[in-house]
């Protein structure tokens, strides 16, 4: 109860502020549907928020400080619409909390803020990173099996910039452990070219343990090229680091246009090889219809298996998990 009647407060002040304020902006995204889900031993049927693009309201703004220098903020709320309670382990503002200054120099934000490979990973993905690959609440679509860095980074310093059809972006996090300045530290870079129907990303992330004595290390590469009739989707990446940890994830798919709406298909493998019998695989086909430009209906299958001795999504070792799900999503 109290921090409902908190939310309740704080979104009350910002929509105050708003409406007196013209750079200040409230804006939000409602998305829930019907899942029908088997993890390889139980089969269930639920409603479920965030299947498409995960349920939320935000503020954000900007002030013109003078002589090119500005402002900036953004707070976003994630929430749960099927049952009216907080995501994102009940965070006021989980997805998104920061503030900086924006000049010729780039963009300098500070804060929760996404990781430079999930922005890429999303840059890729046709599924834009959902719909597919089990529900849960760090990410599914082809985050299901590549690595971003658990999605967010807290206590985080961004750095973005762009020149022409080139933008980059350098992020660090810090851990903030007493004692150590590595342990749990966490930092990111990512490159990204656009121009005509080319988009290009080169991605990083390491994430220490807690001790801060080794890191996990996730190098990505991937493109989409727009063909005109179809969009062609592909990624690979190489994960390294803690104990033998030594992963090579692949996806290939493909957005073809139909009408008001788009057919998504994409094929996503991992290899692990430090290990035997790790292996897993995805196949997700889905279908997203516009019936205006803030209200989208939208459909998917996706099927996750998974060799002897691993579970990705799945309920145990060896079992396949598969997804159904059907639902709309409202922007505001």
């Amino acid at each position: 109860m109290k921090k409902t009647l908190l939310s309740l407060t704080v979104f009350s002040a910002f929509a105050g502020a708003a409406s007196a304020q013209t750079n200040v902006t409230v804006y939000g995204l409602v998305d829930i549907g019907i899942t029908r889900e088997n993890n390889g031993v139980n089969s269930i049927t639920r409603m479920d928020s965030g299947n498409f693009y995960g349920s939320r309201i935000g503020f954000k703004g900007t002030e013109d400080l003078g002589g090119g220098l500005s402002a900036s903020f953004q707070l976003e709320n994630g929430f749960n619409a099927d049952t009216g309670t907080l995501g994102q382990g009940s965070l006021l503002f989980g997805r998104q909390a920061w503030v900086g200054l924006n000049g010729g120099f780039g963009s300098v934000k500070f804060g929760r803020q996404y990781t430079p490979i999930y922005n890429a990973l999303d840059t890729v993905d046709p599924f834009d990173t959902g719909l597919t690959g089990g529900w849960n609440d760090t990410g599914s679509g082809i985050v299901s099996l590549f690595n971003a860095g658990g999605v967010r980074m807290n206590n985080t310093i961004d750095y973005s910039t762009t020149s022409g059809p080139f933008s980059g972006e350098l992020a660090y996090g810090f851990g903030e452990v007493a004692g150590s300045t590595t342990a749990n530290r966490q930092w990111g870079l990512s490159g990204t070219y656009a121009s005509g129907p080319v988009t290009g990303v080169l991605a990083y992330h390491s994430t220490n343990n807690a001790i801060g004595t080794d890191s996990t290390k996730t190098t990505l590469i991937g493109g989409v090229y727009n063909f005109g009739p179809v969009k062609l989707h592909a990624a690979y990446a190489w994960d390294k680091g803690v104990g033998t940890l030594d992963q090579r994830d692949g996806m290939i798919g493909v957005t073809i246009p139909v009408g008001a709406g788009s057919v998504l298909i994409d094929y996503l493998r991992k290899i692990d090889k430090a290990n035997s019998n790790s292996n897993a695989a995805q196949l997700g086909l889905g279908y997203t219809y516009d019936v205006s430009k803030r209200t989208t209906l939208y459909t998917s299958y996706s099927r996750n298996a998974n060799d002897s001795a691993v579970s990705y999504n799945a309920a145990g070792n060896g079992l396949t998990d598969s997804l159904f799900n059907v639902g709309i999503r409202h922007k505001f």
